[in-house]
Protein backbone atom coordinates (compact mmCIF):
# COMPACT_ATOMS: atom_id res chain seq x y z
CA UNK A 1 0.00 0.00 0.00
CA UNK A 2 1.22 3.54 -0.95
CA UNK A 3 0.54 6.63 1.93
CA UNK A 4 0.70 9.27 -0.92
CA UNK A 5 -1.56 10.67 -3.16
CA UNK A 6 -3.16 9.53 -6.42
CA UNK A 7 -5.50 11.80 -8.51
CA UNK A 8 -7.77 10.84 -11.64
CA UNK A 9 -10.33 12.81 -13.66
CA UNK A 10 -12.97 10.09 -12.73
CA UNK A 11 -13.14 11.11 -9.16
CA UNK A 12 -13.03 14.90 -10.06
CA UNK A 13 -16.17 14.35 -12.55
CA UNK A 14 -17.83 12.45 -9.72
CA UNK A 15 -17.47 15.31 -7.02
CA UNK A 16 -18.26 18.03 -8.57
CA UNK A 17 -22.10 18.06 -8.86
CA UNK A 18 -21.66 17.60 -5.14
CA UNK A 19 -19.07 20.07 -4.26
CA UNK A 20 -21.36 22.55 -6.02
CA UNK A 21 -24.12 22.33 -4.57
CA UNK A 22 -22.41 22.61 -1.08
CA UNK A 23 -20.99 25.60 -2.04
CA UNK A 24 -24.55 26.68 -2.48
CA UNK A 25 -25.69 25.77 0.45
CA UNK A 26 -21.69 26.96 2.59
CA UNK A 27 -22.18 30.96 0.94
CA UNK A 28 -23.63 33.17 3.27
CA UNK A 29 -27.55 34.79 2.67
CA UNK A 30 -27.56 37.09 -0.03
CA UNK A 31 -25.56 40.20 -0.79
CA UNK A 32 -26.54 43.47 -0.06
CA UNK A 33 -27.89 45.53 -2.86
CA UNK A 34 -28.82 49.31 -2.66
CA UNK A 35 -31.95 50.19 -1.35
CA UNK A 36 -31.78 54.02 -2.75
CA UNK A 37 -33.79 54.67 -5.83
CA UNK A 38 -31.14 56.08 -7.86
CA UNK A 39 -29.19 52.71 -9.85
CA UNK A 40 -25.71 53.06 -9.93
CA UNK A 41 -23.72 53.36 -12.74
CA UNK A 42 -21.03 50.78 -13.44
CA UNK A 43 -17.51 51.91 -14.43
CA UNK A 44 -17.01 52.44 -18.04
CA UNK A 45 -15.55 48.74 -19.40
CA UNK A 46 -11.99 48.61 -20.01
CA UNK A 47 -10.98 48.27 -23.56
CA UNK A 48 -9.93 44.55 -23.82
CA UNK A 49 -6.45 43.53 -24.58
CA UNK A 50 -5.26 42.24 -27.79
CA UNK A 51 -5.21 38.05 -27.89
CA UNK A 52 -1.69 37.25 -27.16
CA UNK A 53 -0.15 35.15 -29.70
CA UNK A 54 0.45 31.16 -29.47
CA UNK A 55 3.68 30.14 -27.79
CA UNK A 56 6.21 28.67 -29.79
CA UNK A 57 6.98 24.53 -29.50
CA UNK A 58 8.18 22.24 -31.08
CA UNK A 59 5.85 20.63 -34.10
CA UNK A 60 5.35 17.35 -32.64
CA UNK A 61 2.58 14.65 -33.98
CA UNK A 62 -0.12 13.90 -31.61
CA UNK A 63 1.21 10.21 -31.09
CA UNK A 64 4.02 11.72 -29.84
CA UNK A 65 2.86 13.96 -27.13
CA UNK A 66 0.82 10.76 -25.91
CA UNK A 67 3.55 8.85 -25.97
CA UNK A 68 5.86 11.83 -23.63
CA UNK A 69 2.95 12.16 -21.30
CA UNK A 70 2.57 8.70 -21.05
CA UNK A 71 6.32 8.53 -19.90
CA UNK A 72 6.29 11.62 -17.91
CA UNK A 73 3.60 9.98 -15.88
CA UNK A 74 5.34 7.35 -15.12
CA UNK A 75 4.33 4.56 -17.56
CA UNK A 76 1.19 3.44 -19.07
CA UNK A 77 1.95 -0.12 -17.84
CA UNK A 78 2.06 1.17 -14.22
CA UNK A 79 -1.03 3.13 -14.00
CA UNK A 80 -2.98 0.27 -15.86
CA UNK A 81 -1.88 -2.07 -13.13
CA UNK A 82 -3.52 -0.05 -10.12
CA UNK A 83 -6.58 -1.34 -9.37
CA UNK A 84 -8.36 0.81 -6.60
CA UNK A 85 -7.38 4.23 -5.11
CA UNK A 86 -9.13 5.67 -1.84
CA UNK A 87 -7.84 9.04 -1.14
CA UNK A 88 -8.64 11.96 1.29
CA UNK A 89 -8.10 16.31 2.11
CA UNK A 90 -9.94 18.78 1.59
CA UNK A 91 -12.16 20.75 -0.80
CA UNK A 92 -12.17 24.27 -1.00
CA UNK A 93 -15.78 24.96 -1.62
CA UNK A 94 -16.00 28.49 -1.95
CA UNK A 95 -18.60 30.79 -0.90
CA UNK A 96 -18.86 33.69 1.64
CA UNK A 97 -18.13 31.06 4.25
CA UNK A 98 -14.89 30.31 2.56
CA UNK A 99 -15.59 26.14 3.49
CA UNK A 100 -12.95 23.86 3.91
CA UNK A 101 -14.36 20.25 3.51
CA UNK A 102 -12.79 17.24 4.36
CA UNK A 103 -13.19 14.52 1.56
CA UNK A 104 -12.60 11.05 1.11
CA UNK A 105 -13.29 9.45 -2.15
CA UNK A 106 -12.45 5.87 -3.64
CA UNK A 107 -11.91 4.60 -7.40
CA UNK A 108 -11.96 1.02 -8.00
CA UNK A 109 -12.20 -0.53 -11.62
CA UNK A 110 -14.32 -0.79 -13.33
CA UNK A 111 -15.56 2.41 -13.08
CA UNK A 112 -17.01 2.65 -9.41
CA UNK A 113 -16.74 5.39 -7.58
CA UNK A 114 -17.73 6.97 -3.86
CA UNK A 115 -17.12 10.34 -2.32
CA UNK A 116 -18.13 11.79 1.31
CA UNK A 117 -18.18 14.68 2.22
CA UNK A 118 -18.22 16.40 5.65
CA UNK A 119 -20.41 19.81 5.38
CA UNK A 120 -21.60 21.42 8.92
CA UNK A 121 -21.84 18.56 11.17
CA UNK A 122 -23.38 15.94 8.27
CA UNK A 123 -21.88 13.96 5.89
CA UNK A 124 -23.00 14.00 2.30
CA UNK A 125 -22.34 10.72 0.25
CA UNK A 126 -22.25 10.28 -3.59
CA UNK A 127 -21.84 6.90 -5.32
CA UNK A 128 -21.43 5.30 -8.60
CA UNK A 129 -21.26 1.46 -9.07
CA UNK A 130 -20.70 0.91 -12.90
CA UNK A 131 -24.40 1.39 -13.43
CA UNK A 132 -26.29 2.99 -11.23
CA UNK A 133 -25.59 6.08 -9.02
CA UNK A 134 -27.43 7.83 -5.93
CA UNK A 135 -26.41 10.88 -3.20
CA UNK A 136 -27.66 11.47 0.20
CA UNK A 137 -27.86 15.60 1.00
CA UNK A 138 -28.32 16.07 4.59
CA UNK A 139 -26.81 19.73 4.19
CA UNK A 140 -30.10 20.69 2.30
CA UNK A 141 -32.40 18.91 4.27
CA UNK A 142 -32.45 15.40 2.00
CA UNK A 143 -32.23 13.02 4.24
CA UNK A 144 -33.25 10.01 2.20
CA UNK A 145 -30.95 8.72 -0.72
CA UNK A 146 -31.43 9.76 -4.20
CA UNK A 147 -30.56 8.10 -7.52
CA UNK A 148 -28.86 10.47 -9.91
CA UNK A 149 -30.05 12.23 -12.57
CA UNK A 150 -30.12 11.55 -16.34
CA UNK A 151 -27.13 14.02 -16.71
CA UNK A 152 -25.36 12.68 -14.04
CA UNK A 153 -25.30 8.85 -15.01
CA UNK A 154 -24.48 10.11 -18.23
CA UNK A 155 -21.24 11.94 -17.22
CA UNK A 156 -20.21 9.23 -14.57
CA UNK A 157 -20.36 6.55 -17.49
CA UNK A 158 -18.38 9.02 -19.51
CA UNK A 159 -15.80 9.46 -17.17
CA UNK A 160 -12.69 7.77 -17.56
CA UNK A 161 -10.54 5.02 -16.05
CA UNK A 162 -8.04 5.48 -13.38
CA UNK A 163 -5.62 6.05 -15.90
CA UNK A 164 -7.26 9.18 -17.65
CA UNK A 165 -8.20 9.30 -21.20
CA UNK A 166 -4.88 10.34 -23.13
CA UNK A 167 -2.90 6.97 -21.42
CA UNK A 168 -3.56 4.16 -24.04
CA UNK A 169 -6.52 6.41 -25.75
CA UNK A 170 -5.86 4.49 -29.02
CA UNK A 171 -6.56 0.79 -27.11
CA UNK A 172 -9.91 2.91 -26.06
CA UNK A 173 -10.59 3.32 -29.75
CA UNK A 174 -10.36 7.42 -29.56
CA UNK A 175 -8.36 9.44 -31.85
CA UNK A 176 -6.20 12.53 -31.10
CA UNK A 177 -4.89 15.34 -32.73
CA UNK A 178 -2.94 18.20 -32.27
CA UNK A 179 -5.57 21.67 -32.31
CA UNK A 180 -3.20 23.98 -31.69
CA UNK A 181 -0.99 25.80 -28.90
CA UNK A 182 -1.74 27.81 -25.84
CA UNK A 183 -0.27 29.69 -22.73
CA UNK A 184 -1.35 28.20 -19.25
CA UNK A 185 -0.46 29.58 -16.43
CA UNK A 186 2.44 31.43 -18.08
CA UNK A 187 3.35 27.74 -19.55
CA UNK A 188 3.59 27.06 -23.13
CA UNK A 189 1.49 24.12 -23.77
CA UNK A 190 0.10 21.81 -26.61
CA UNK A 191 -3.48 22.05 -26.97
CA UNK A 192 -5.05 18.57 -28.05
CA UNK A 193 -8.06 17.37 -29.44
CA UNK A 194 -9.35 13.56 -28.19
CA UNK A 195 -12.36 12.12 -29.71
CA UNK A 196 -13.73 9.02 -28.17
CA UNK A 197 -14.80 6.08 -29.89
CA UNK A 198 -18.71 7.38 -29.40
CA UNK A 199 -17.91 10.50 -31.76
CA UNK A 200 -17.11 13.01 -27.76
CA UNK A 201 -14.70 15.83 -28.36
CA UNK A 202 -12.14 16.51 -25.56
CA UNK A 203 -9.83 18.94 -24.90
CA UNK A 204 -6.34 18.55 -23.05
CA UNK A 205 -3.68 20.71 -22.61
CA UNK A 206 -0.32 19.76 -22.29
CA UNK A 207 3.27 21.20 -20.92
CA UNK A 208 5.65 22.03 -23.96
CA UNK A 209 8.58 21.18 -20.98
CA UNK A 210 7.27 18.64 -18.51
CA UNK A 211 4.76 16.87 -20.91
CA UNK A 212 2.24 16.52 -18.04
CA UNK A 213 -1.47 17.41 -18.16
CA UNK A 214 -1.69 21.23 -17.57
CA UNK A 215 -5.56 21.62 -17.97
CA UNK A 216 -8.56 19.51 -19.04
CA UNK A 217 -11.95 20.26 -20.15
CA UNK A 218 -14.10 18.48 -18.25
CA UNK A 219 -18.21 17.82 -18.76
CA UNK A 220 -20.28 20.99 -18.58
CA UNK A 221 -22.48 21.44 -16.09
CA UNK A 222 -25.72 22.65 -15.21
CA UNK A 223 -26.64 25.60 -13.34
CA UNK A 224 -29.63 27.40 -13.06
CA UNK A 225 -31.05 25.34 -15.94
CA UNK A 226 -28.10 26.30 -17.78
CA UNK A 227 -24.72 24.46 -19.05
CA UNK A 228 -21.40 25.82 -18.42
CA UNK A 229 -18.52 24.71 -19.82
CA UNK A 230 -16.05 23.00 -16.70
CA UNK A 231 -12.24 22.95 -16.49
CA UNK A 232 -9.91 21.82 -14.25
CA UNK A 233 -5.65 23.14 -13.72
CA UNK A 234 -3.48 20.34 -12.65
CA UNK A 235 -0.32 21.89 -10.40
CA UNK A 236 1.53 20.86 -8.12
CA UNK A 237 2.98 17.44 -9.54
CA UNK A 238 4.70 14.76 -7.09
CA UNK A 239 6.44 11.57 -7.84
CA UNK A 240 4.62 8.79 -5.28
CA UNK A 241 6.03 5.36 -5.73
CA UNK A 242 7.18 5.84 -9.71
CA UNK A 243 3.72 7.27 -10.92
CA UNK A 244 3.46 11.51 -11.39
CA UNK A 245 0.51 12.60 -10.34
CA UNK A 246 -1.06 16.19 -9.41
CA UNK A 247 -1.51 17.07 -5.59
CA UNK A 248 -4.03 20.18 -6.32
CA UNK A 249 -6.53 20.88 -8.95
CA UNK A 250 -8.48 23.64 -9.58
CA UNK A 251 -11.59 23.31 -10.91
CA UNK A 252 -13.05 26.56 -12.51
CA UNK A 253 -16.82 26.75 -13.98
CA UNK A 254 -18.03 29.37 -16.48
CA UNK A 255 -20.08 32.00 -14.70
CA UNK A 256 -18.95 30.85 -11.29
CA UNK A 257 -16.66 33.46 -10.12
CA UNK A 258 -14.82 31.65 -7.23
CA UNK A 259 -12.79 28.51 -8.94
CA UNK A 260 -12.65 25.07 -6.32
CA UNK A 261 -9.47 23.66 -5.50
CA UNK A 262 -8.85 19.77 -4.39
CA UNK A 263 -6.02 19.10 -2.40
CA UNK A 264 -5.19 16.11 -1.96
CA UNK A 265 -3.37 14.54 1.61
CA UNK A 266 -3.13 11.08 1.99
CA UNK A 267 -4.33 8.14 -0.11
CA UNK A 268 -3.72 4.03 -0.35
CA UNK A 269 -3.62 1.78 -3.64
CA UNK A 270 -3.47 -1.50 -4.69
CA UNK A 271 -2.42 -2.57 -7.74
CA UNK A 272 -2.46 -5.74 -9.75
CA UNK A 273 0.29 -8.02 -8.59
Amino acid sequence: MNNDAIRSRSTLALGLTLVLAVTAAAAAPGSQMPISGSRPQPPAAAKPAPPAPPPKLPALAAAEIADRNASARGGLAKWRAVQSIEMGGQLDAGGKADALLPYTMQSKRPHKQRLTLMFAGTTAVQVYDGEKGWKLRPYLGRNEPEPFSAEELKASAQAPEIEGALLGYAAKGSKLAVDGTETVDGQATYRLKLTTSDGRVERLWIDGKTFLEAKIEDNPRRLDGKMHAVETYYRDYHTVDGLVLPYTLETRVEGVRQPHKMVVEGCRESRAR
